[in-house]
């Protein structure tokens, strides 16, 4: 068993899958014998709405919420919102952030909030270590939009310490049978995902 600790923060709006994700995180981590807590925030999540999920790992975990400055990884499924949230960052933490744009209703009804001109670069220059994944653009040549959380758990995955079996076999347990063969494609992609014009980091697992 792992010493290490993760704080990990999932951000989106309704219906990106930020529940299903934090689920399919929880439960690699429990099912590779460590002590996982997690929390969730809807805002109005089936309206598009903002939701949170909190994920803590470590070999005993006392507390299900992040303490603000101490998040490892961030992963945001939608670039203005993983922006909203990059002060949740410990300095040597990493975002993992999708293209994805997603206007909600109240920046296009009033004059009075603007989303941001390039969220991708601010959070570059607000974080020290951001992974920005064309993830939409990859979930569209799957033939499915939704598939953006499953890519960014693979890339994710190749930060975390645990087997690449334990998160198929979790994809498989908790996503509809009809679903799971094209989840398990997204999340080959987002494991095969090279950033920065490089290499990818060397897998823990």
């Amino acid at each position: 068993m792992s010493e290490q600790f993760y704080n990990i923060l999932i951000v989106g709006v309704g219906g990106q899958g930020v529940l299903l994700a934090s689920e399919i995180i929880s439960q690699v981590a429990m099912n590779a014998g460590m002590d996982v807590k997690k929390s969730e925030i809807h805002g109005m999540s089936q309206r598009g709405g903002v939701v949170t999920s909190h994920v803590r790992i470590g070999k005993k975990v006392y507390s299900p919420t992040i303490q603000q400055g101490e998040v490892d990884f961030l992963m945001g499924f939608e670039k203005a919102e993983a922006l909203r949230f990059v002060g949740w960052m410990k300095k040597t933490g990493t975002v993992v952030v999708s293209h994805t744009t997603l206007v909600p209703a109240i920046v296009t009804s009033s004059k009075e909030f603007h989303y941001p001109e390039d969220a991708i670069a601010d959070l570059k220059n607000k974080a020290h270590n951001v992974i920005d994944v064309e993830a939409d653009k990859i979930a569209g040549e799957l033939g499915n939009p939704r598939l953006v959380n499953t890519i960014l758990i693979g890339v994710l995955a190749n930060l975390l310490p645990f087997e690449e079996k334990l998160w198929v076999d979790v994809i498989k347990s908790l996503v509809k049978e009809k679903f799971v063969a094209v989840n398990l494609q997204a999340f080959a992609r987002g494991r095969e995902f090279i950033w920065g014009g490089g290499s990818p980091p060397p897998r823990r697992n």
